[in-house]
């Protein structure tokens, strides 16, 4: 993950954008700094429920910490899987149920410009984040 910016230096970004076109530009550059995730995760039981766009998910805890690896098939949708890899990829299991989501998509603006579809999809994926913490 070297080449990921913090979320502090993606929320600087946001704010250099008057509109939001360069906004999902940006978006779908993060998306591009993902790994690659392997072509053998890529089945159907990695698939997250609830995403419009297909998007396959693969998490492990070790030492008490979520580490996880996804891929969309969506550009703009891989960039919100970056998004999610920023906030929690590496971060300690209790950290990851009480994280507020919620005010950085709100604070990013993504609450009013993505599709309803596209945010469902996106707590779709936070939920199996947090339920894979729970499970530990």
């Amino acid at each position: 993950m070297a080449n990921m910016p913090t979320l502090t230096e993606i929320e600087e970004t946001f704010a250099l954008f008057d509109d939001w076109e360069g906004r999902y530009a940006y978006l779908i550059d993060l998306g591009k700094t993902l790994p690659v995730l392997d072509a053998a995760h890529k089945i159907d039981s990695n698939l997250v429920r609830g995403c419009t766009s297909r998007v396959w998910m693969v998490s492990h805890i070790e030492n008490g910490k979520l580490y996880f690896e996804a891929d969309s098939d969506a550009h703009i949708v891989k960039g919100l899987v970056a998004l999610l890899r920023v906030i929690f990829h590496g971060q300690e299991l209790p950290e990851i149920a009480h994280y507020d989501v919620e005010k950085v998509f709100a604070n990013l603006g993504l609450s009013q410009n993505l599709s309803p579809n596209r945010r469902s999809g996106f707590f779709a994926m936070v939920e199996r984040l947090r339920a894979q913490a729970r499970e530990q």
